[in-house]
């Protein structure tokens, strides 16, 4: 009987001791569990397991879409810059680079593009990609049915704008596939910024055999295509989306994450917290902690290629006067704000173009063009009472500062009104409206003064110079310059690399001195960071590239 109890309790014993291996080891995947060989004598030694490499992300919200015709918008890019790519990319230098494309071929009047694509470029799912590819793409974007708000970016084009306005045909858009793998690309004027204007994720092609059995087919994983670094592997709509590493890429070898899992979290608190507890391995900076974290050795504090800044409505009185829209601008103290508002390591503006565009010489595009606009109490007062005097104004009518919903927003015009007050000895009216409402009334001129902001669509100043030619839908100021216009159109056709860049510094200066427009502080990427994450690209245009990050 005792023999018989002692062999039930070692039983037992192997059993609860069997389970708890099975409770410590459930839900691991093999890459997770400890790494075993066998020992000398049981046979040949087993591999040791490697461990996944998965970058976990946010990416805030919902992307608008995956159609890379329709996704022009932050909440799309990052992502779609991962799982699909043009004929070029930008490299770690952020210059574009043959990607899809092995060569590169230009017409002597630099009018005619020859591309031809590499033998080894797949879609994910193993077809080839082919010119037809980008043929098909590239029409869709123009199709005026597809309403793509980037289409415009193509007009540089011979026939695309016509097609995009509807007063033309596909048929005419100078672009085809001159056999399978090359592709050929005409222009209705030299473009020394064409380029870099395709690496916008509008340029991606599209498979055309998928998309014509599909055309909703980027919109679930299970049907999605790219041939980009990686493949969408699932994605669970305004929850959650995973990347995982595509095979077929032509550069997988470069490729070193497995997987990237993103979160669609918009709360930047709810973010940071799943920082700190270990869910994300980037985070963004919540404004009240900005202070307490700008010296935190995990911050990334990088360039990105855009500003914020106000209109004034030129039509409207009192800045019909050029020089009493100069004694407002120069009423504004840039570095204040970003000191003591934003706070949160932004760069103060010295002009319209932000920094990180380098010329042909090798130096700083903000660096040539100098300081443009600056804080000058003493000036300001004294072109305030210049103007009034011209306009014959003995009291300046009411001045109506106006910007959309938003904490910062509200900080930054309560900042004017405050620092209009004490130069210029104006009292100004604050009129707050909401987001949806505001960027429709702006578009319509309802606003005397309002808040503004431009990301670069690419890596080129005259993509932000040229919103304010004439007839511009990104103008909404109502200034009109035929001085201006023509400069911005010399520039688009100038071949000469350093005669247009010193163009280009020409037109910013001009933009400052009319001033129909104040900048007030360039964008930054403030970004918390895991140290054992290594090598994400933040291109100063907006794009995040992990085709290079790692994970240790």
């Amino acid at each position: 009987m005792k023999k018989w109890l002692s062999l039930l309790i070692m039983a037992l014993f192997v059993l609860v001791l069997s389970a708890c291996t099975a409770n410590e080891e459930a839900g691991k995947t093999p890459t997770e569990t400890e790494p075993t060989t066998k020992t000398e004598g049981e046979g040949k030694e087993e591999p040791v397991a490697e461990t996944e490499k998965v970058l976990k992300l946010n990416n805030g919200n919902e992307p608008t879409s995956f159609d890379p015709s329709v996704g022009f918008d932050a909440v799309s890019w990052s992502a779609l810059n991962n799982l699909m790519e043009g004929l070029v990319r930008l490299n770690k230098d952020h210059q574009a680079e043959e990607a899809t494309a092995e060569k590169i071929d230009v017409s002597e009047d630099g009018l005619t593009y020859t591309f031809t694509i590499r033998e080894n470029a797949k879609w994910s799912n193993g077809d080839p990609v082919v010119a037809g590819d980008f043929v098909y793409g590239w029409l869709h974007m123009l199709n005026p049915e597809t309403a793509s708000p980037a289409a415009f970016l193509a007009y540089f084009i011979e026939g695309a704008e016509a097609y995009n306005n509807g007063e033309g045909a596909a048929d005419t858009v100078a672009i085809k596939a001159v056999s399978e793998k090359v592709f050929e690309v005409k222009l209705a004027a030299p473009t020394e910024t064409f380029l870099n204007i395709i690496t916008n994720p509008s340029f991606f092609p599209v498979n055309e055999k998928a998309a014509t059995e599909n055309p909703e087919w980027f919109t679930e994983a299970e049907s999605f295509v790219g041939n980009g670094p990686f493949k969408l592997a699932s994605w669970d709509h305004d929850v959650s989306f995973t990347f995982e590493k595509n095979e077929n890429y032509w550069d997988a070898d470069t490729v070193k994450l497995d997987k990237v899992e993103w979160a669609m979290i918009d709360d930047s608190n709810t973010e940071y917290q799943m920082y700190k507890t270990g869910d994300l391995d980037v985070s963004g900076v919540p404004s009240e902690l900005a202070d307490q974290l700008l010296n935190d050795p995990e911050l990334k504090n990088e360039d990105q290629a855009g500003l914020y800044f106000y209109r004034f409505n030129v039509s409207m009185e009192p800045f019909t006067n050029k020089k009493i829209r100069q004694a407002f601008g120069m009423a504004v103290d840039q570095q204040e704000i970003v000191e003591f508002v934003t706070k949160n390591g932004e760069k103060a503006a010295e002009g319209f173009v932000p920094y990180g565009f380098i010329g042909p010489d090798g130096k700083e595009f903000r660096e040539t063009a100098g300081k443009l606009i600056q804080h000058d109490a003493e000036k300001a007062k004294a072109l305030l009472e210049e103007g009034m005097k011209e306009e014959g104004y003995n009291e300046l009518p009411t001045v109506t500062l106006t910007y959309s919903t938003s904490d910062t927003h509200k900080k930054i015009a309560e900042a004017l009104q405050s620092k209009f007050k004490e130069v210029l000895g104006v009292e100004i009216a604050l009129q707050n409206v909401e987001a949806s409402v505001f960027a429709s009334e702006q578009k319509e001129f309802k606003y005397m003064l309002s808040r503004s902001s431009f990301l670069f669509d690419y890596a080129d100043p005259v993509n932000a110079l040229e919103s304010f030619i004439t007839g511009s839908s990104m103008n909404r100021t109502t200034w009109s310059n035929p001085e201006f216009d023509k400069l911005i159109a010399d520039i688009k056709n100038e071949t000469d690399p350093q005669k247009r860049w010193d163009m280009l510094i020409q037109a910013d200066k001009f933009l400052m001195e009319e001033m129909p427009v104040v900048p007030i502080h360039y964008y930054n990427q403030v970004t918390l960071e895991k140290s054992n994450v290594k090598g994400i690209v933040r291109h100063p245009v907006g794009y995040m590239d992990l085709k290079w990050a790692d994970k240790e």
